[in-house]
């Protein structure tokens, strides 16, 4: 089954309801409203009270709902939210670690979008994938350097951290799941590092990353394009595969079926939003 074109999930905090909408008009692939990390404790029930009350108000929306992680207090009532709403039409699972914690949040009916950012859920991660009801992976680099007691930044943490998106990647492909997003860039200001962030991500398979700013959407939509060269390279090799010929060769290359492939997933990648 063809899984939907995801390059950007914007993150909007539940505690400032106003911004929902403005997020809904940012141009992101997704809005995943946060009731977890972008709210304190003592914000949670007002914060899933205001995600209700929009909800109610604006029925005809789609957006996704990143709940509070298994075994927070706050866990099952975020849950009860997701599964009263058709709005919901997928819920982000922080701290992602077993089958059951999947099958507690598939149980509103709802598309999971697990977030490996454990050691332990990267350990389960081939459960996880298989697990009915999950869409997509999401990998969060953050907390995951954390768990890891890695050295944010250095060349040690990079390492250990593309071994990991390695495997979230792996095991997206072998269950067939929507190819996954990769963390967010936390420095809204440095639009070259984002650049380079979704570059990184897209070289390695991801189809693009989560967000925490708006300004990000239009930098990681820019960076996931090919570039004119990849294009022209791609309409070349379309456009021989159309003479009828399995094999021939272009700019000295040989071609066949799997450069063929590769040049329709190039043209695919063009976006007509920006």
């Amino acid at each position: 089954m063809t899984q939907p074109t995801v390059r950007s999930a914007l993150f909007v905090p539940a505690s400032r309801p106003e911004r929902i909408a403005k997020a809904l008009a940012s141009g992101a692939d997704r809005v995943i409203v946060d009731l977890e990390d972008a709210v304190e404790e003592a914000a949670k029930e007002q914060a899933r009270d205001n995600l209700e009350a929009f909800l109610v108000a604006h029925p005809q929306v789609q957006l996704l709902v990143r709940v509070n992680a298994p075994g927070h207090w706050s866990h099952e009532a975020d849950l009860a939210l997701c599964q009263r709403h058709d709005a919901v039409r997928g819920i982000l699972l922080p701290k992602a670690e077993t089958v059951e914690h999947v099958q507690r949040a598939h149980a509103t009916g709802k598309a999971i979008w697990p977030i490996i950012e454990s050691a332990r859920g990267l350990v389960a991660l081939p459960q996880l994938a298989a697990s009915a009801g999950v869409e997509r992976l999401s990998f969060g680099s953050l907390d995951l350097g954390l768990d890891l007691n890695l050295r944010t930044g250095s060349e040690a943490a990079e390492q250990v951290l593309a071994q990991a998106r390695y495997a979230v990647l792996l095991h997206s492909r072998a269950a067939g799941l929507a190819a996954p997003l990769d963390g967010v860039f936390p420095a809204i200001q440095d639009v070259e590092g984002l650049r380079r962030h979704t570059e990184l991500a897209r070289d390695m398979g991801f189809a693009g990353a989560l967000c925490i700013h708006p300004s990000q959407v239009k930098v990681i939509h820019r960076a996931l394009q090919p570039s004119a060269a990849e294009l022209d390279w791609a309409r070349r090799v379309v456009a021989g595969a159309e003479g009828g010929a399995g094999v021939f060769t272009l700019d000295g290359e040989m071609v066949d079926a799997p450069v063929i492939l590769r040049a329709h997933a190039t043209l695919a990648r063009i976006a007509h939003d920006d």
